[in-house]
């Protein structure tokens, strides 16, 4: 949305200290390594904490340095990104400044948080570029490392219409593997070798990875993301931990969604744990993105485990398999308030800690 021009960056930015709960100790040094067996965590200062539960969700780390060359080019020579707050402004710099040349976006393999996120940034560009009426003159490019579009089917035919719409050249099996910033050229990884294209604007995304003191920790699953059973996300050999969002192994989508129906499960099964008792909410993989087509209108993608549809509404009010302006009105308005105002502060109307199991 920033990088959009819909919101001001400083809209979605807030200081850790104000968003912190009441009632904890902040503990303001990043962990280092874990100790389950004896149910400690090392700090980057080498002090150690103790815990009886640990709930694990440190996020995804951006890889920028997997790209060659992409980080020197970051922020300048029409090279940006939406995936950093601090660039999110530069790109709708360059959508208002680019009137003609190409311009490019890309997305890397799986898995990346919001993987609507690369899509959206290219239709909020040529939605603008079309109203100017300067897209007849830009030839734009969606160059995506996956075989899809999108990863579930039932939303490909809104978007692909947009896809045409807009007259976006779509690149399957095509990966960012390096950038010469100053000369204006990618290098794209496909399946027939090395392609180089030139761009006046480029987008890009950031391969993604697990934090790497997860990586290298005891607890982490092959992939590098902290090893849960995807139902009840307790950790598959230590009882006492669980893990939560991003850095979590589950195979949902990455998305802030996610995280939030996550949460409810988390707590009520780590309280169990407390108690000395098995875990009884179990998650059903839920995500969804929103994905922004044009200024005022989203494809509300809602799913779960297997793709297989999840709508919060009914299908009269939201269809989220076309593009919809309520859909909009709920990101835009709505969903930043429940952020701040119930994720943030522990407080869950909407996600109860649903697909119970039998115990």
């Amino acid at each position: 949305m920033v990088g959009g021009g819909v919101f001001d960056v400083a809209s979605t930015t807030r200081p850790m200290a104000s968003v912190m709960p009441k009632g904890v100790q902040w503990v303001k040094q990043a962990a280092a390594s874990f100790q389950p067996e004896d149910n400690q965590v090392t700090l980057k200062d080498g002090t150690t904490l103790t815990y009886e539960v640990l709930i694990v969700a440190p996020g995804i780390r951006l890889a920028w340095e997997k790209i060659i060359g992409l980080e020197a080019t970051l922020g300048k020579h029409g090279v940006t990104s939406n995936y950093r707050v601090d660039l999110a402004p530069y790109t709708w710099e360059l959508v208002q400044q680019v009137k003609a040349g190409r311009a490019i976006f890309t997305q890397p393999p799986m898995p990346i948080k919001c993987a609507g996120a690369p899509q959206k940034s290219m239709y909020l560009a040529c939605d603008h570029w079309l109203r100017a009426g300067v897209l007849g003159d830009i030839e734009v490019e969606f160059r995506n490392a996956g075989p899809v579009l999108f990863g579930v089917a039932d939303y490909v035919p809104a978007l692909m219409e947009y896809i045409q719409k807009y007259g976006i050249g779509l690149e399957l099996g095509s990966n960012l593997v390096a950038v010469d910033g100053p000369a204006q050229v990618a290098v794209f990884q496909t399946a027939e070798g090395e392609i180089s294209r030139s761009f006046d604007m480029m987008h890009v995304v950031p391969p993604q990875v697990a934090p790497q003191f997860l990586a290298d920790s005891p607890l982490a699953a092959p992939s590098g993301f902290t090893d849960v059973d995807q139902h009840t996300l307790q950790h598959v050999r230590y009882p006492n931990i669980f893990g939560l969002g991003d850095g979590g192994s589950m195979p949902n989508a990455k998305t802030a969604a996610a995280a939030r129906k996550q949460a409810p499960v988390v707590a009520v099964n780590a309280l169990r744990q407390l108690d000395g008792k098995g875990p009884t909410a179990g998650y059903d993989g839920y995500g969804s993105c929103p994905l922004t087509v044009e200024r005022g209108k989203i494809v509300l993608a809602e799913f779960g485990y297997g793709g297989k549809l999840a709508p919060s509404f009914p299908t009269w009010l939201i269809d989220g398999t076309k593009a919809n302006r309520l859909s909009w009105m709920l990101k835009a308005d709505f969903l930043p308030w429940l952020y701040w105002n119930g994720m943030l502060k522990g407080r869950e109307w909407l996600a109860g800690p649903g697909g119970l199991i039998a115990q």
